[in-house]
């Protein structure tokens, strides 16, 4: 599934052994293609099995809300985003409660976000979707959509058009012209979900890393260490890769950047992360993370105070409690919240 949470920052997972936790192995695995990214679980377990046990869970479950909320390719027997963007207009779309559950928290999200996350925004982001492609695939004739075209696909992003049924589990979009883009919340929601459903099954202290939306569980080994996550800076070109080492027990990290997933038109780059204002790329940051218990709340926030100026997202992070964030200008200077250096490690 192609998304916007897909170019969210690399969050550099920085794991270390001590003496005191040789009663426990550290095990890792990884896989690729749910969510179009790669996926990463670290744990200390008492063997092998163990560990294959809790890796194939986290899979198993993930590759569920993989496929329900892909808005790309279809699955036998499985109603997704995919259908019910393809119904649009039409009938509504019966579907899994894992789909009404992320449609309905989207919808808080909007109104927490003072609207700058919106999963309406499809129709608008296709066209960019579109454009980069082809900007990539023939970067000497990249080019930028026009605001006509934009402005157009943007009168079908009202996110009222957007009928939810609790009861009969079904999902309607009024307008045929509208499309549903869960980029910015999905990954980091399905991250969260995932992980409370390992740990209800008793797996309590593992790393979950899906594709930089990080989910520390526990801690690590015998004595419950936090586990050191690093944010990787976003200037690849410095000799300092990582600007912080956090540690973290029971909290997410998640970040957006400019520079994951972009093209270049007339030497200027043009990134993925699209302000619902302008419709253009926002350009307040180079890069903004997020740090709080839920992964999906993280993946939420770390899209709206992208595209919100300082200030503005600041009051917001300030406004949540529990909840800390960088911010990363395009200077190299950076802001945090205040507590966020007691995190560090």
């Amino acid at each position: 599934m192609k998304k916007t949470a897909f170019t969210l920052l690399i969050i550099i997972v920085l794991l270390s052994t001590s003496s005191c936790n040789r009663a426990l192995q550290r095990y890792q695995a990884s896989f690729l293609f749910l969510f179009n990214t790669i996926t990463e679980i670290v744990a200390y377990t008492k063997n092998e099995d163990e560990f294959n046990e809790l890796a194939n869970f986290i899979k198993d479950e993930l590759e569920i809300y993989h496929q329900l909320y892909d808005k790309y390719n279809s699955y036998e027997g499985i109603n997704n985003i995919k259908t019910i963007n393809d119904n649009a207009g039409k009938e509504p779309i019966k579907v899994d409660k894992k789909i009404i559950d992320l449609l309905l928290y989207s919808k808080d999200a909007y109104e927490l976000s003072y609207g700058r996350v919106n999963i309406g925004m499809g129709s608008v982001l296709e066209i960019w979707h579109d454009y980069r492609e082809q900007g990539i695939d023939d970067p000497l004739n990249a080019t930028l959509p026009s605001m006509e075209l934009l402005e157009e696909a943007n009168e079908h992003t009202n996110l009222d058009m957007l009928i939810i049924d609790e009861e009969a589990s079904t999902v309607l979009l009024l307008d045929s012209d509208m499309r549903l883009d869960v980029g910015a919340i999905a990954k980091g929601y399905a991250t969260e979900r995932v992980a409370q459903a390992a740990t209800l099954k008793g797996y309590t202290d593992f790393l979950l890393s899906v594709g930089g939306n990080v989910r520390a569980a526990g801690g690590k080994g015998k004595e419950k260490e936090p586990w050191n996550v690093g944010i990787q800076n976003p200037d690849k070109e410095a000799e300092k890769h990582s600007l912080f080492t956090l540690a973290l027990n029971d909290l997410s990290l998640v970040a957006s950047g400019d520079y994951e997933r972009y093209y270049t038109v007339d030497g200027k780059v043009y990134h993925h992360i699209i302000d619902p204002d302008t419709l253009m790329p926002a350009e307040y940051f180079t890069a903004v993370s997020i740090i709080c218990e839920d992964s999906g709340l993280a993946d939420v926030l770390s899209t709206a105070i992208y595209n919100m100026p300082y200030d503005k997202g600041l009051a917001l992070i300030e406004s949540i409690g529990d909840t800390e964030a960088l911010w990363i200008f395009h200077d190299g200077s950076m802001k945090y919240s205040d507590g966020f250096e007691d995190l560090l490690k």
